[in-house]
């Protein structure tokens, strides 16, 4: 199957340039600091390291918004120290697992926000920070960033709504970038 995609377009269907293996863009992704093409895999959008410029925010809360006839809409609402204000919108069950945490509820059995937290924990490793790192198409993307007993640290991809109902339980910082902040914000 992966030979016959040629076989859909017409000869010229590469680039100019092309690498007929393909292997010229893993050897500069190496270069460029990955340790190896397999590192592709856990950033499905391939997204480059940029300067964030992050600000520290809080979580002010969780709400809901339903206009009439319609299903309510959840999000959780970041504030920075400069008033600027960012909801973003989350599931349902998402909602319910970062106002547990805000209220600082212990259920009788861990929820999977509170099981992630023990593995982590166990596992000798601390959750150090969350960033809300990127938008693309009205999505929020985030990082959790973690720290090995051994001093090394780890970046996990997460959707917003994990990392935050994460670092709540664990009262670890939540940084956005400041690029994200300014296309999204609400002045008081």
């Amino acid at each position: 199957m992966p030979g016959d995609f040629d076989k859909l377009f017409d000869d010229d269907w590469r680039p100019q340039d092309a690498d007929p293996d393909g292997l010229a863009s893993l050897r500069n992704f190496s270069a460029e600091g990955s340790s190896s093409p397999d590192d592709l895999a856990s950033e499905p959008e391939n997204r480059k390291p940029h300067s964030l410029h992050e600000k520290e925010v809080k979580v002010m809360g969780v709400y809901a918004h339903q206009d009439q006839g319609t299903i309510a809409n959840h999000f959780v609402l970041l504030r920075d120290n400069r008033g600027r204000r960012v909801p973003i919108f989350v599931g349902q069950f998402e909602a319910f697992a970062i106002s547990v945490a805000l209220e600082g509820d212990a259920p009788d059995r861990p929820f999977t926000h509170d099981l992630i937290r023990q593995i982590i924990e166990r596992l000798d490793t601390t959750i150090e920070r969350v960033v809300i790192d990127d938008l693309w198409n009205e999505t929020f993307y985030a990082k959790i960033g973690l720290v090995r007993a051994t001093g090394e640290t780890l970046e996990i991809d997460a959707r917003p709504s994990d990392a935050i109902a994460l670092a709540l339980r664990v009262h670890a910082p939540i940084y956005m970038a400041e690029n994200v902040l300014e296309a999204t914000i609400r002045t008081e």
